[in-house]
């Protein structure tokens, strides 16, 4: 019941899951690579303030839609590629939703949104905050770059799918 290539409607979803995953990589690398180093520059209390601020609004529609929106996309692809199991690019493929569902997706869960709501219940001004606020920034800026790479390498592996 497998297919020869990848088409239709299953190239449609993988193409989506290919650019959402590549949407997720971006801002994650933008984090990495400019938005934590200027945070941790400034004084604790305002890296603080304006972290808590940038995590409120990322729960809002725009980077939650995308986000969870390739997940489901992700969960959707794998589904349909074990039903239809597809000669070429089924490897590609799965790869692809594991990096983003394990990788990126999970990693969040575990690892970053802990922290941040740990951040959140601080006192910017309190004295041992200014502690957290430094181990925080190496901590999550770590788990950062990990689904960094993961979202770009489920992108790789989308495009690695549909272009064989």
């Amino acid at each position: 019941m497998g297919v020869d290539v990848i088409e239709g409607p299953y190239f449609f979803l993988a193409l989506l899951g290919a650019l959402a995953c590549g949407l997720v990589a971006g801002v994650f690398v933008a984090f990495s690579t400019f938005v934590m180093k200027a945070l941790a520059a400034l004084p604790a209390p305002q890296g603080i303030a304006a972290m808590n601020a940038i995590n409120v609004t990322a729960v809002g529609p725009a980077f939650m839609v995308l986000f969870i929106g390739a997940a489901g996309l992700c969960a959707v692809v794998a589904v349909v590629t074990f039903v239809l199991w597809p000669d070429e690019g089924r490897i590609e493929l799965l790869l692809g939703c594991v990096l983003y569902l394990v990788g990126s997706f999970g990693v969040t869960v575990a690892a970053n949104v802990p922290r941040n709501e740990a951040l959140a219940k601080l006192d910017p001004e309190a004295p041992e905050s200014a502690e957290y606020w430094r181990r925080y920034v190496d901590e999550w800026s770590m788990w950062n770059h990990i689904r960094s790479v993961a979202s770009l390498a489920a992108t790789a592996s989308f495009v690695l799918a549909l272009t064989v």
